[in-house]
């Protein structure tokens, strides 16, 4: 009788111990794949700030310097181009030093403008014959390929429904770029090329083969800024308005 007993309680012990599993079974449910869905809300700032107007005077100051370096006035092209330098200066530090005067657009519009005016002055200095052609067609698509991305993450972020006036209205936040190291110390290499490439004739030293290494290290540094873009990708992009 003792051992019936133990055998009838462990048949029930097992019997509910399989309803359970079976109930358990049925209660469980995969899991539901995890999506996130962005959103981007409307973000506004004041963009009429000391160094995005020293950004636009360097942006209209492109075209002068090329005209100048085309006809050889390299004396006036090279303290136009001194000048272009200081205001790149001044609105960085005015930037850092005053919160106030630091802006999303700003971010975009500074690299944007050094782009501008390095392009226009390569190709006015390989038209001069003091840049080569391949140094300046290297250079220029590798900013093009910037200003187009620059472009493609702003379209990507502007609040739908995506349109011209809301796409260029400068008021608008949406993202804040940031350069990598290797990228700054090339536009630093790309400036002093052009300073050292205007100066030439001035100083007599179209020669120098310090000036031609130049080029070498000019070309090689714009090609590993490209490679650091690429390697590094999202992380040198901000999403200053996204919204779960």
């Amino acid at each position: 009788m003792v051992e019936k007993s133990i055998l009838d309680e462990e048949l029930n012990s097992s019997q509910q111990d399989s309803r359970e599993s079976a109930s358990c079974q049925q209660d469980a449910k995969p899991p539901a794949p995890h999506h996130e869905h962005f959103q981007f809300k409307e973000l506004y700032e004041n963009p009429w700030t000391i160094p995005n107007f020293l950004c636009m005077a360097r942006i209209m100051l492109a075209p002068v310097l090329g005209y100048l370096i085309v006809e050889r006035y390299f004396h006036i092209s090279l303290g136009l181009f001194m000048l272009a330098g200081a205001t790149d200066l001044l609105d960085g530090w005015i930037a850092r030093n005053w919160p106030s005067q630091k802006s999303a657009l700003g971010s975009a519009l500074d690299p944007l403008a050094d782009k501008i005016l390095i392009s226009v002055l390569y190709v006015s200095l390989t038209y001069a014959n003091l840049i080569p052609a391949p140094l300046t067609a290297l250079v220029i698509s590798r900013d093009i390929a910037l200003i187009a991305a620059v472009f493609y993450v702003r379209y990507k972020t502007v609040p739908p429904p995506v349109t011209l006036s809301k796409f260029f209205n400068p008021c608008y936040t949406t993202a804040q770029l940031k350069p990598t190291f290797i990228s700054k110390v090339n536009t630093a290499i790309q400036l002093l090329l052009v300073a050292a490439s205007v100066a030439s004739p001035v100083f007599h030293y179209t020669d120098s083969l310090l000036l031609q290494s130049l080029w070498y290290i000019t070309a090689l540094t714009t090609v590993s800024s490209s490679y650091s873009y690429y390697h590094y990708g999202r992380k040198t992009v901000k999403i200053l308005n996204r919204t779960k």
